[in-house]
């Protein structure tokens, strides 16, 4: 049985985290997109988020429009330009759709942004106060890798359904969820020897600490690598890998999504679910395509991960995979991207007990990954 002996116990890095920037959780998820009624339309009924709240020229707003999505914790927002110029068209020109905010849920957004700019990070935009009939919120944000921010969140006095300047947002035709509970990681792909500038940056600006590293002996093949370590708060609710490309005979994943993205943003985010069968059952029955996984994978898989609750067959009839640290193990599955752009994809997770993610699975998701890279052109 193969078990993670790079896992560390969730306890030692809440003790390494230092406690200047607590953060509550992921408030939400900020995309610029080309269309965002259709890609509202997309997430609700493949995806089964609920709408909440919606902003646009109806609430006064001219700019741009934005769709609030939410399912369990996870919440998603949409935002689309509504006028030829601006910040983001340039993003969307640039980048294609894709992830600008994570916003993070604090208790105090005047005090995060002090704290993380003082230990040197680039101001987004200082703190200000949003204010409607539900309450008042304040917001705060500082950039990170690429063109990506972070925001920080203060609702503590708020209210509403969503924030100030938005109102309840409630088609007439809705879709049944999917059982997707929280964001588990978000993963960003940086340019190549960037990885450990970032890591420095979680780990001075923001307080967080290393939970694992991975190196180009660990996920790499025949032809490809690249690099990873993840970041991670003080509380756990919040774990960012970063990774960078290595040396290989070809192209990798993480070159590609940079030439595609034109630069380094969030690769993929996962989702976590109490019943990954359920899930992915679901969202392949609406559409949503995944990885191929060969069924020669599946030969050995109880002799590596040991025994598990779920029955082998539908595993592999879904091609989920597995895999086990010193804590647990986890299941877990990413879709192709869900972009024409080969850059963002999801990946859907079930812990029961793991801390880790899946190194023993590394091998065969780039070996899947490869695959459609080769059907693209570009491996």
């Amino acid at each position: 049985m193969n078990t993670d002996n790079t896992s560390l116990k969730l306890e030692k890095v809440m003790k390494d985290a230092e406690d200047f920037l607590p953060i509550l959780g992921t408030d939400f998820v900020e995309l610029y997109v080309g269309n965002a009624k259709q890609s509202a339309y997309y997430y609700q009924h493949a995806w089964g988020f609920q709408p909440i709240a919606y902003s646009g020229l109806e609430t006064g707003r001219k700019d741009s429009v934005s769709y609030v999505l939410q399912q369990g914790k996870i919440r998603i927002v949409l935002t689309s330009p509504l006028q030829p110029e601006g910040n983001i068209n340039a993003h969307i020109n640039k980048h294609g759709d894709g992830v600008k905010v994570i916003a993070l849920w604090v208790d105090d957004a005047k005090k995060s942004y002090k704290e993380t700019t003082k230990r040197g990070a680039k101001s987004y935009v200082e703190p200000y106060e949003l204010e409607d009939d539900h309450g008042k919120a304040v917001i705060s944000g500082i950039h990170t890798y690429g063109e990506t921010v972070h925001l920080f969140v203060e609702r503590k006095n708020y209210e509403g359904p969503f924030l100030p300047g938005y109102k309840t947002y409630a088609p007439l035709v809705t879709s049944e969820d999917n059982g997707l509970k929280y964001i588990d990681h978000m993963v960003g792909n940086v340019g190549w020897n960037e990885m450990n500038k970032w890591v420095k940056f979680y780990a001075e600006v923001m307080g967080f600490a290393q939970m694992l590293s991975f190196d180009d002996k660990d996920i790499s093949t025949d032809y490809t690598a690249l690099m990873s370590k993840v970041m991670s708060n003080g509380n756990g609710r919040i774990k960012f890998p970063i990774n960078e490309p290595a040396e290989g005979k070809k192209k990798s994943q993480i070159e590609e999504y940079i030439d595609f993205y034109n630069g380094a943003g969030v690769q993929h985010i996962a989702l976590a679910t109490d019943n990954i069968i359920k899930t992915v059952t679901q969202l392949r029955d609406r559409g949503v395509e995944f990885l191929y996984v060969p069924d020669t994978y599946y030969e050995t898989l109880l002799d590596r991960v040991g025994e598990i609750d779920e029955d082998l067959e539908p595993l592999k009839e879904l091609g989920v995979l597995v895999d086990r640290d010193d804590e647990g193990y986890l299941l877990q599955i990413f879709t192709k991207p869900v972009l024409d752009r080969p850059t963002m994809f999801f990946e859907i997770i079930q812990r029961k007990g793991a801390q880790s993610f899946g190194k023993g699975n590394f091998k065969a998701l780039f070996e899947a990954i490869e695959r459609e890279q080769d059907l693209r052109g570009n491996l």
